[in-house]
């Protein structure tokens, strides 16, 4: 066993029988080679069911880079460019003034449209048609391009539907042909889950205490006017048998491994599996984006679909990534070669697990743990 590996694995068995985690999972490539692949605790306590490295979590919008890099790969091919109108593939796209709104302005979250109806269900979540009709018809929160605000749900629907009029093809098959199967993980990075394979999920569980930490937050942050409450990622939500199994590209059901590879693929490390471009990555990774998030608060700072830089964390300035609700992670660090994959079953408000295990990688991985 190698010094990172060891030292990882000691680190989340600790959390684990600590009773800080449940259930987790944690990948890296260094350089295009898996050098950690860590899988301890309980997927599903009813059962006393292990977790595995082929374990599947729903980690919410740690799926979001998986949409933005299906949409690089399609835009590397030409199908459209980051400067196409969305209304140029999706006409009905253009109510209420949002002609202009750009796959860009999408994917850096500056498009405006950055809520869906308040009386919006779960099962119009499920419902593909249903669902996009809806984002259809919103209107601007602001002009495209003049304020940046995170587009939570809006992300998924508006790039999975340019993806399905530029191919014909559903968003959940075109990210197995063209990210997840050529990667070899056809059966670990799903948008919409096959129900025949849900029994190979994690199961998901509640922070104690998070619903009362969320329950007292001010009722009028921007943040609950951009979808009805009963849509927040909770537990509950995430272990609805159509919730799994639906397109929800905002989000993703995953494995630490597959996420983390699909990292080190775009950071053109993987011989034979360059997803895109170094040329486009560049572009990718670039700030297109900055500022004081108009709905939920924070200065954060985006390149086109992926956060730049890890919370609360300096010297990371190269990473990009994406976060998931309850404190899983994935990204990639083109300075250092390094692809990071945490996913874990118990949802809490903070990053604290991955503020316990990054420091370890980089002090494994480089002469200086920032």
């Amino acid at each position: 066993m190698s010094d990172i590996q060891q030292q990882i694995q000691q680190a989340a068995d600790h959390l684990v029988e600590s009773g800080a985690e449940r259930g987790l999972q944690v990948a890296v490539y260094h350089r295009g080679v898996q050098v950690v692949d860590v899988a301890v605790g309980t997927a599903d306590p009813a059962t006393g069911r292990a977790v595995t490295p082929g374990t599947v979590f729903y980690n919410y919008s740690i799926g979001k880079a998986a949409m933005a890099t299906v949409v690089h790969v399609l835009a590397e091919r030409g199908l459209f460019g980051y400067d196409t109108p969305v209304a140029e593939l999706w006409p009905a796209f253009a109510a209420h003034g949002k002609e202009k709104v750009t796959v860009r302005q999408v994917l850096d979250h500056t498009a405006g449209v950055p809520g869906i109806p308040l009386d919006t269900t779960v099962e119009d979540i499920c419902d593909w048609e249903r669902i996009v009709a809806r984002v259809a018809d919103e209107r601007l929160w602001w002009q495209p391009g003049r304020a940046m605000g995170y587009h939570a749900y809006t992300f998924g629907y508006i790039l999975g539907e340019v993806v399905r009029r530029a191919t014909g093809k559903r968003v959940s098959r075109v990210l197995a042909e063209e990210v997840a199967g050529p990667l070899g993980f056809a059966d670990e990075l799903y948008f919409g889950m096959p129900a025949a394979e849900h029994g190979r999920l994690a199961v998901l569980e509640d922070q104690p205490g998070a619903a009362e930490m969320f329950a007292g937050l001010p009722e009028d942050l921007p943040m609950f006017k951009a979808g009805p409450t009963a849509l927040m990622p909770t537990a509950a939500l995430g272990n609805r048998t159509d919730v799994l199994a639906a397109d929800i590209p905002a989000g993703a059901k995953t494995s630490a491994r597959a996420i983390a590879r699909m990292y080190a693929a775009l950071l053109g490390s993987l011989p034979g599996h360059t997803l895109i471009s170094p040329q486009r990555l560049h572009e990718a990774i670039a700030v297109s984006s900055s500022g004081t998030d108009q709905v939920f608060g924070p200065d954060s700072s985006w390149g086109l679909g992926y956060a730049l830089g890890l919370p609360g964390r300096e010297g990371t300035g190269s990473v990009f990534g994406m976060a998931g609700a309850g404190g899983s992670y994935a990204f990639g660090d083109p300075k250092h070669g390094i692809a990071f994959a945490l996913t874990k079953n118990r949802l809490d408000m903070g990053f604290d697990t991955l503020d316990r295990i990054v420091p370890l990688v980089y002090g494994a991985l480089t002469e200086h743990s920032g």
